[in-house]
């Protein structure tokens, strides 16, 4: 139904072999979720259930294609900034994004205390990033282009429409999961269906949250070598990925406590469970930036050892040793 939409938008920028096997994955992925959302609607009201969960499903990834960029930004109240509101950031943004050849991204800003960044939007020609004050007033000038690279590396792979269409099918299931044991439980008849009901009440949450991951593990991996090319520093963005992640998992963060679903947006994740995260472990993500950066360093959790060594390429200038924070902070701490 909605899934050549996805299969056009993943393969149209880029035609490598590895961009196409992860289209093709990203789709069958996304059939999956939306015929597990199908099979609840059936478990629950029969085929007219069926096929109703296919017309919700079919509207809402409408609704989402369209919006997405709305929907992300809207809860997060973020506040779109420029050249004279940010200098510093939005003239950072641009400059990475002539760096990956993307048309310029409309630059958000929101504050909140929590460091974390994310992109959005159906495609690079309607993209967004956005990031809080609290990782702009955490970071280096260099970590924060590592970060931002991260970003556009989700708009350049074309990564943003499909996070936020698996999102909102996957909280539908949720929602509907959660209603779905006293529809059935009510029915006088009984039919046998308890049983069923409460598979689906268990199982398809689960079996939605699973694909999800899936889907959110690869595309952080993909991006994060993608903003390390694009910023021409793996070193400054593992940096950035070991000194944010667990301030975000402490700082609450009341956008993800309202609609959890908005965890896989964000560079790392928030408050949650290893098992529960859409991400792959930090430790990993920063273990593969060094093998990228040819360090050779297996534990992940050990100091990086040396500074961010700025690339000739960096639209970013060295930053003195004894600088303690961030010249982007917007609030100048």
């Amino acid at each position: 139904m909605i899934h050549p939409i996805f299969l056009s938008c993943l393969l149209s920028g880029r035609q490598g072999s590895r961009v196409q096997v992860n289209g093709m994955k990203t789709t069958l992925l996304l059939a999956a979720l939306t015929a597990l959302f199908m099979a609840l609607g059936y478990t629950l009201g029969g085929s007219g259930g069926a096929l109703i969960a296919l017309v919700v499903a079919a509207g809402m990834n409408l609704f989402t294609f369209w919006n997405a960029d709305r929907i992300v930004l809207s809860m997060h109240d973020a506040r779109e900034v420029d050249a004279q509101s940010a200098p510093d950031f939005y003239n950072l943004v641009r400059d990475l994004a002539q760096r990956a050849q993307l048309p310029m991204p409309r630059v958000y800003l929101i504050d909140q205390d929590a460091p974390n960044a994310f992109a959005t939007g159906r495609d690079p020609d309607h993209a967004a990033v956005a990031a809080t004050t609290g990782l702009l007033s955490m970071l280096s000038r260099e970590e924060v282009a590592g970060v931002m690279a991260h970003e556009l590396g989700h708009v350049k792979n074309r990564d943003t429409l499909i996070m936020t269409m698996v999102a909102t099918i996957a909280g539908a299931i949720s929602m509907l999961a959660q209603f779905g044991f006293f529809f059935r439980g009510g029915d006088r008849e009984g039919h046998g269906n308890l049983a069923a009901s409460l598979l689906a009440v268990i199982v398809a949450p689960f079996a939605a949250m699973i694909v999800q991951m899936a889907i959110s593990r690869t595309r952080e991996y993909g991006a994060d070598r993608a903003g390390a090319e694009i910023s021409g520093s793996p070193h400054a963005l593992a940096s950035a990925l070991a000194k944010i992640s667990g301030a975000a998992q402490a700082i609450p963060n009341p956008v993800v406590a309202r609609n959890p679903a908005t965890a896989q947006v964000y560079i790392v994740p928030t408050h949650v469970s290893e098992l529960f995260s859409t991400h792959p472990a930090t430790e990993k993500r920063i273990a593969a930036l060094r093998a990228m950066a040819g360090d050779g360093v297996e534990d992940a959790r050990a100091p990086i050892a040396s500074a961010p060594r700025p690339s000739a390429l960096s639209p970013v200038a060295p930053r003195r040793a004894s600088r303690t924070r961030s010249a982007l902070d917007p609030h100048r701490r």
